[in-house]
């Protein structure tokens, strides 16, 4: 499949998710006017959902800053900021979120990052991000137990395959650093049984990207090892982007004027339905996210309101990343064109100040000569 083809059907999943949304919201025969319950939300909390969204953003942009300013490179936090809402652009467009890694590291390197550096600090990210939603996620499901059980007892599964899949990175990371011919070993049975059934067409291709990815884990994590204080602060840092991002919920609810349900269920439920969610091959889990939430919260959030208290909640969690990544990747190369302008301006003032140099030195050069010369002829003369 051509790269073009692929770009316009994941817009098309894009738009389609926006267009289905938009439509539960405002085809509720139980709502009557959808835009006056809109206009009716309180702007305080409204705020808040916000400030959820901006924490989450920043928090990301921050570890990456305080990386890359720990291995001595100088990257202002604004161009952080910048390449991180890149990142969440494209892993929000693309299937897997494939394109949001490759994209990241390509804007860090335009800020002066090495590509080598870029990836790593992308993988420290990923490392701790995973660890911290998996330690709240099992934190928020053992505190609240018996609410999730009564709440999504028919779909229970699901949140196990969510948990499944999730929890699996954070052994497979590990064993990337400490066992790392095992995992090598296992990803080459896994690629010789992908291209006995022909899932798999290129084994030497296969296996160069395996092996690049845990080398590049595999170094990542030892150096995150060797710093403690690195680990607490990614660490954290995680644990206040998605404790964020999950929190938005809440505001959402309280902007909708009810405050029935205590904040530990909705933190909860909200986690169970992120885990079970996020690993849908789609841009942005689309389907998958809409549907658990009405699903997930068809008790929490009366039948009137659920489908626009998905529309305001998907768009802070989704489609805002989408909106500003667009004027981020503008911003971007209006960035870079003004620095080129500025290398060329430099270029030509040292240009032309070598210029002048040379030639006052030549000029010098050649009265000094006509000078000598004069006087040797005068000496001779004599």
């Amino acid at each position: 499949m051509k790269v073009n083809l692929k770009k316009l059907l994941s817009m098309l999943l894009v738009v389609g998710s926006i267009v289905a949304v938009v439509m539960i919201a405002f085809s509720n025969s139980e709502l009557e006017n959808a835009w006056d319950a809109l206009g009716s939300l309180n702007p305080i909390w409204v705020l808040g959902i916000f400030s959820c969204w901006f924490i989450y953003m920043f928090s990301d942009a921050f570890a990456y800053w305080m990386y890359f300013r720990s291995e001595g490179f100088k990257i202002s936090i604004g161009r952080c900021v910048n390449a991180s809402l890149i990142g969440f652009y494209y892993s929000n467009i693309t299937p897997t979120s494939a394109g949001g890694q490759p994209m990241l590291v390509n804007s860090f390197r335009k800020a002066g990052i090495p590509v080598g550096y870029g990836t790593m600090g992308a993988t420290v990210r990923f490392i701790c991000n995973q660890f911290a939603i998996s330690f709240l996620s099992l934190l928020c499901f053992l505190i609240d137990r018996d609410f999730v059980y009564e709440q999504l007892g028919g779909v229970i599964w699901l949140i196990r395959i969510g948990w499944l899949i999730n929890f699996a990175g954070v052994p497979l990371v590990l064993m990337a650093a400490f066992q790392r011919r095992l995992i090598q070993r296992i990803a080459e049975w896994i690629i010789d049984l992908g291209v006995r059934i022909k899932l798999v067409k290129n084994r030497e291709t296969a296996v160069s990207s395996v092996t690049n990815v845990l080398d590049t884990y595999h170094v990542a994590l030892k150096e995150l090892l060797e710093r403690p204080w690195r680990i607490i602060i990614q660490m954290l840092s995680g644990m206040a982007g998605i404790t964020a991002l999950i929190a938005s919920i809440y505001f959402v609810y309280h902007a909708f004027g009810y405050s029935e349900c205590p904040w530990i269920h909705l933190f909860t439920i909200s986690f169970m339905l992120y885990i079970s969610a996020c690993y849908t091959p789609l841009p942005g889990a689309s389907g998958a996210q809409e549907g658990g939430f009405l699903l997930y919260f068809q008790n929490i959030f009366p039948p009137d309101t659920i489908g626009l208290a998905l529309l305001v909640w998907r768009f802070f969690t989704y489609y805002m990343f989408i909106i500003v990544g667009v004027f981020m990747v503008i911003l971007e190369r209006i960035i870079l064109r003004k620095e080129r302008k500025k290398k060329e301006r430099q270029s030509k003032i040292s240009n032309n100040l070598y210029n002048n140099l040379s030639d006052n030195f030549s000029d010098n050069l050649s009265d000094d000569l006509s000078k000598t010369l004069s006087e040797n002829h005068s000496e001779t003369k004599i």
